[in-house]
């Protein structure tokens, strides 16, 4: 990998992580359209991490006081129904299912669900589901000539059902072309949650995985296969860029709506589909050799 792909890529994860894109489908398509080698799956999480270190900077203040009250609430029964320590418990929960599913499917992950046909699809698919989902919520917030408004649901109300349901849609990341962001923040959205809270959690949440995810490849990353130096530098841009994302984009959803996301993810999957249908782009373009 050369200093420039590295570069671009980077860029294109501190762009792509966090708005709901999907992340490891634009990096599997810039190297498809460029004509260069999978970044594959190792390179994907190790850079996420540089993503994942501007989510704890920005959140500096939500996750030291959670990490906070969880500890305390370990050895003392009266943090146990502090709303911070019960975010840590809930966080920790709605880990477990990308953790099991990461792990069992981690072939799959590295092979099939890397084809360009299926990166399309979820591409398509999700964008449809994201759209409804917040065609939901701008209904439930604005009401209607014959609805009043529906006060919908802020992180404080959130339980054990609830954030397996986010961790369940999290884990659906796996696949290139869901996105984490998006898939969470559907789920939150179809089960009555302000984007502000679906986002926030979707954000928190990630945190422990994909820094699990990380470490785990950064063992897979010792064979001897893995340029540091460039995957380091991409870490870098990608921390840059996706600080400066997180902050655009807490603000943006406050006010406005997702279906811009939606019709970009929609053309997006359809121009995959047409150009593999008509061969000017393999389905297996840019996969690693390895």
């Amino acid at each position: 990998m050369s200093w420039f792909e590295s570069f671009i890529l980077g860029l294109v994860q501190g762009l792509t992580e966090f708005l709901p894109i999907s992340s490891s489908a634009h990096l599997r398509l810039t190297a498809a359209f460029a004509g260069w080698e999978d970044p594959g799956p190792a390179f994907t999480a190790i850079t996420q991490i540089g993503t994942e270190l501007a989510v704890l900077i920005y959140f500096r203040k939500d996750i030291a006081n959670i990490v906070s009250a969880w500890f305390r609430s370990l050895f003392n029964k009266e943090w146990r129904g502090n709303h911070d320590a019960q975010m840590g418990w809930l966080v920790i929960v709605g880990s477990i299912p990308i953790g099991v599913l990461g792990v069992t499917l981690k072939d799959q992950i590295e092979g099939p669900f890397r084809d360009l046909r299926l990166t399309a699809t979820m591409l398509v698919v999700m964008g449809i589901i994201l759209g409804f989902a917040d065609w939901r919520a701008a209904r439930d917030e604005s009401g209607g000539k014959h609805r009043t408004p529906v006060q919908r649901k802020t992180l404080r109300e959130l339980g054990v059902k609830d954030g397996l349901i986010f961790g369940v849609c999290q884990a659906m990341a796996l696949v290139p072309g869901v996105s984490r962001s998006g898939a969470t923040i559907s789920g939150g959205l179809l089960m009555g949650y302000t984007r502000e809270s679906a986002a926030r959690y979707s954000f928190l949440l990630a945190v422990p995985a994909v820094l699990a995810s990380g470490a785990y490849e950064l063992k897979d990353a010792s064979d001897g296969h893995t340029a540091w130096g460039p995957t380091i530098f991409a870490t870098v841009i990608a921390f840059i860029v996706g600080y400066a994302v997180i902050a655009w984009f807490m603000k943006f959803i406050t006010t406005k709506s997702f279906m811009p996301f939606v019709v970009y993810r929609v053309l997006l999957g359809l121009a995959v589909f047409a150009l593999v249908a008509f061969g000017v782009l393999s389905a297996h373009a840019a996969e690693s050799a390895g």
